[in-house]
């Protein structure tokens, strides 16, 4: 039975229950309900659970492989060699820590964020977090409240804003009966509303699991790259062994411990053990970071992807502006009828007997919140299909606020033009007067208006808006505003808060076929009156035309272009849907700390490419000395543990440190070219220089140990050669770090060698180690020269980086 059978059988076990207002559910129901999977539960998880941290880190195609290259050593008795299990344990332990310590970070960012409500239950009010409510629950909404599940109202009266699900701004009057959507706003009132459907059958998740359909977006260019490696080293892991082992112990005629120890010591070495781990405790501590900031990551790959976006979708809104709009102006237009303090009177009168049901009538609230004694007689709230509210007063007669066009009626077309000038600077009108006639709830005037004042309102532009937009044009990222504004006034906004380009505009409603959109897409800054599906429409384009797009999005209407955009980011001041739906969560839902997530983004990604190119050294030296070992008539030149120590200490160890190091570069080109151009010198230069030794011992009748011992010294000598390549340029923290490595390195040969399988060499095999090593630099520098344009040239392009966020 599938599991929307399974759904429609629990609907048919537990059937709906009309319980009073005043009484709920009772314990038993709510127990059924729970067992029945109608409990109100997000639709995904917000994190792995210890369980899954542990075993991702353990139980990995590379961990297992090392336990079997253990067991044979085991069994040739080969114990000393089997240091690299020390690695590995410690690579897992550290993966684990780090994303535990992360998990926790996110899961009390989430737990901080939630929201909780009063239930009543065997007719008593209980305080219960969203997921604890199951279908059939009596919850008490109010002024504040943000809808949790689809509802239909008890009793009571509230106004409630859908303008995250819907696009529309205006509040709507909902009564006995009435349906509530998950994921609106309640304004004003109070009610007591049964919960109808829950969980993933709500509106809100199925809108949300529709998205979760399509996934995230494509993986990230960096970790679709260390995959397309990591799988390459798979595929070819185990047949190479197997051929070594038959040369080695066949055609070589090896013994079997001595051959188990070079075909293992060769797998050790095509094994990037840390590669993966380290990218994931980067992005793990980067995650911690962003926590601290505010910033809650759905998905760890985001953090490469915003640090690679070149064009950034933003609403006015919340975003450019502040999200709570302030009185600018009155202007009062018949002082010899009206004078100001009469004017002001009223509006202190009228706005303190008026619901402050949506963000306009906030600002007037706060602008005249006076108590003024005027005897009410009628007052008529606001409807979005009239646009206009209306209060009678006693004696003083009956005055309107509202929309200029409907209150005047063409009438008036001096005043339209005055008024017309702030509606094109981005700025909202209020148009207030007496009005003679009679007045029919949610129908157009028809008496005679008379306007006594208007009142300029406006959205702040953020103090720093200008600064955080000014950061994007520095970094070459087109910012595109997106709005169901009027195209005019978003332009004047956006130009106010240095945009560029912001003087292209375009009225989305003249866009109607996609041809159009995706040329106006490239052509145009601004686009206003533009509806919720036109806004997947224009990720759509964009990303066609080749741009890496991040959306910032607050509402129930931005959950699918939030999926399509490369990089979603959300307002956690806006929908559930939109947070869970996005990549990306601001806490504080402030625009302006999107620099700093783009600098960690930056620093991550850049130390993680430098990283990468230590460990490949090695897994090319491993690859290609292994191919050409098949068919040469030599031995393999290193052992297990040479390599352990040689890894530890070139790689392990200074690649964590790298790792956290401020690095806010700008991303330039292709993560895979860009790791192998750094690399491949470094492996070749190891191949070369340990097929020379190979070649001088049997040469010079030399025996194994002497070649393991020269071979090990050398492979140590280039890594420590490539390491201080990675860290140019110098600064005092990575100079500390290569002289720290080389150092340790010379140490442990020094006082270690018999640990790691070296022996003592005489003056003439020291002399031609010297030679080789000496030869070893001058060969690194040329291919550190000649790969990269070899490699740019097989890519099919000249490498030239764009300037990219």
């Amino acid at each position: 039975m599938g599991h929307e059978d399974r759904g429609k059988a629990h609907l048919q076990k537990v059937p709906v229950i009309y319980s009073e207002p005043d009484r709920g559910l009772t314990d038993g129901q709510v127990k059924d309900r729970k067992q029945a999977g109608l409990q109100n539960l997000p639709v995904e998880a917000p994190s792995k659970t210890t369980g899954q941290i542990i075993v991702g880190n353990v139980f990995t195609f590379f961990n297992l492989i090392f336990a079997v290259l253990a067991v044979c050593l085991i069994l040739v008795r080969r114990y000393k060699q089997m240091l690299f299990l020390i690695a590995v344990v410690v690579n897992a332990v550290i993966g684990i820590i780090q994303q535990l310590r992360s998990k926790r970070v996110v899961d009390q960012l989430s737990l901080l964020s939630a929201s909780r409500f009063h239930v009543i239950r065997d007719g008593k009010e209980r305080e219960l977090a969203s997921e604890e409510l199951v279908r059939d629950d009596v919850v008490v909404f109010k002024a504040g409240c943000q809808i949790p599940a689809d509802a239909a109202v008890l009793d009571g009266e509230v106004r409630v804003s859908e303008a995250l699900i819907t696009g529309e701004a205006d509040a709507v009057y909902k009564q006995k009966r009435s349906a509530l959507k998950s994921g609106s706003f309640v304004l004003s009132g109070k009610c007591r509303a049964r919960l109808t459907h829950v969980g993933e059958d709500s509106y809100v998740s199925r809108l949300t699991m529709e998205a979760k359909k399509k996934g995230f977006g494509k993986k990230s260019e960096m970790m679709d790259s260390l995959d397309r490696i990591l799988h390459v080293i798979a595929v070819l892991l185990i047949p190479l062994g197997l051929l070594l082992f038959w040369k080695q112990h066949w055609i070589m005629e090896l013994d079997i411990p001595r051959a188990a120890v070079a075909v293992i010591a060769a797998l050790v070495g095509m094994i990037p053990e840390g590669l993966y781990l380290l990218t994931s405790v980067a992005l793990a501590l980067s995650v911690m970071r962003l926590g601290k900031n505010r910033t809650v990551v759905h998905e760890m790959s985001c953090i490469e992807t915003l640090a690679r976006v070149d064009v950034l979708c933003v609403d006015k809104t919340g975003t450019i502006t502040e999200p709570s709009m302030r009185v600018h102006q009155v202007v009062y237009l018949d002082e010899e009828h009206y004078s100001q303090a009469y004017v002001t009177e009223m509006l202190n009168a009228f706005y303190t007997q008026m619901e402050a049901d949506n963000e306009t009538a906030m600002a007037m609230r706060r602008y005249f919140g006076k108590q003024i004694p005027w005897e009410v007689s009628r007052k008529i709230p606001f409807q979005s299909s009239s646009k206009w509210s209306a209060v009678a007063f006693r004696g003083k007669g009956t005055f309107v606020v509202g929309a200029p066009e409907v209150l005047l009626r063409g009438n008036f077309p001096q005043l339209s033009k005055r008024i017309g000038r702030h509606s094109r600077r981005g700025e909202r009108i209020i148009l207030v007067g007496e009005y003679l006639g009679q007045l029919d709830e949610g129908r157009p005037l028809t008496g005679t208006f008379r306007p006594a004042a208007y009142i300029v309102i406006a959205n702040n532009i953020r103090e720093n808006a200008a600064e955080t937009f000014r950061f994007f044009r520095e970094q070459g990222v087109i910012v595109k505003v997106i709005s169901g504004d009027n195209p005019e006034a978003v332009s004047k906004v956006a130009q106010r808060a240095a945009i560029a380009g912001a003087e292209n505009y375009i009225d989305a409603r003249t866009l109607e076929t996609e041809e159009s959109i995706e040329k106006a897409a490239e052509r145009y800054t601004v686009f206003g009156r533009v509806t919720p599906e036109q806004k997947r429409s224009f990720i759509k384009a964009l990303k066609k035309a080749g741009h890496t797009v991040a959306m910032t999005g607050d509402g129930v209407n931005d959950v699918l272009a939030l999926k399509d955009a490369d990089c979603g980011v959300a307002m956690a001041s806006g929908s559930d849907a939109a947070c869970h739906a996005a990549h990306l969560v601001l806490l504080d839902s402030d625009f302006a700390s999107m620099p700093k997530v783009v600098a960690e983004g930056r620093r991550v990604i850049n130390n993680i490419e430098r990283a990468a190119a230590l460990f490949l050294v090695k897994n090319i030296f491993s690859f290609l000395v292994t191919i050409v070992l098949l068919f040469a008539p030599l031995p393999y030149p290193l052992t297990p543990i040479q390599l352990t120590m040689i890894s530890g200490f070139t790689i392990g160890i200074p690649s964590f440190f790298l790792a956290l190091e401020p690095n806010e570069g700008l991303i330039r080109g292709k993560f895979i070219y860009n790791v192998l151009a750094k690399a491949f010198p470094g492996g070749l230069t190891n191949v070369c220089a340990v097929l020379t030794v190979s070649v001088a011992c049997k040469i010079m009748g030399y025996p194994v140990e002497v070649m393991n011992t020269m071979a090990g010294i050398t492979v140590g000598f280039v890594g420590i050669l490539v390491l201080a390549q990675v860290c140019c340029p110098f600064d005092g923290k990575r100079f500390a770090i290569w002289a720290s490595m080389a150092a340790a390195m010379a140490l442990n040969v020094v006082l270690f060698g018999k640990l790691y399988s070296l022996v003592l060499l005489t003056f003439s095999q020291l002399l031609v180690l010297l030679v080789i090593m000496g030869a070893s630099y001058p060969f690194l520098m040329l291919m550190s020269r000649l790969v990269p344009t070899v490699i740019t040239r097989w890519n099919g392009r000249r490498q030239k980086y764009p300037r990219t966020l």
